[in-house]
């Protein structure tokens, strides 16, 4: 999280609008604690929590993947330049089982925000996420379980989906070996 400051950034719109950490909390539904371990870079938050915090600050969550503030027409992002954030953490403070690296971070206003996502093994919980918008899910390689609501979905490479992002859901490796995802995510 730190190749992006998504912490400080987060902070930064807090201390803007004079807010403490628990107003935050009470707000986002996430502990005061997880709001302050976040700030600090000391976890990632999952896709789903960052826009439930960009939905509070009324700010679209490229903000948070944003290199500068300087407006562009059209963006190019070199395989070379992405970075991954790893070690996605829930709010229990486990292991999510995936890293993603943000396709567009310099871009702002963005109607959609595109990811890479690795799915790299068989998280120990199986807790479900919503938040709002869409999702568009394309499986590059390997296979996974897409738990959507009360169902659990098999997709393979070559599959995609689109669904509301309001039902909850969450993305497994199948069988515990890595899955590379496209994801794009409206807000």
């Amino acid at each position: 999280m730190t190749e992006y400051n998504i912490g400080q950034k987060i902070k930064k719109l807090r201390l803007a609008k004079k807010l403490t950490l628990q107003a935050v909390a009470r707000e986002t539904g996430f502990s005061p604690a997880l709001i302050s371990q976040i700030e600090n870079n000391n976890v990632s938050p999952p896709i789903a929590t960052l826009s439930r915090i960009a939905k509070f600050f009324d700010v679209k969550v490229g903000i948070f993947f944003a290199e500068d503030e300087e407006e562009c027409r059209y963006e190019v992002v070199r395989g070379s330049d992405r970075k991954v954030v790893s070690r996605v953490i829930s709010r229990a403070g486990t292991s999510q089982g995936y890293s993603y690296e943000s396709l567009s971070f310099r871009k702002q206003n963005k109607k959609m925000e595109p990811f890479l996502l690795a799915v790299t093994d068989m998280a120990s919980e199986e807790n479900t996420y919503s938040h709002d918008g869409e999702e568009f899910l394309y499986i590059m390689s390997g296979a996974a379980d897409l738990i959507l609501d009360d169902e659990r979905l098999t997709l393979e490479a070559g599959d995609c989906i689109y669904f509301d992002s309001s039902l909850r859901h969450r993305l497994l490796s199948k069988d515990g070996s890595e899955v590379k995802v496209l994801a794009v995510v409206t807000r």
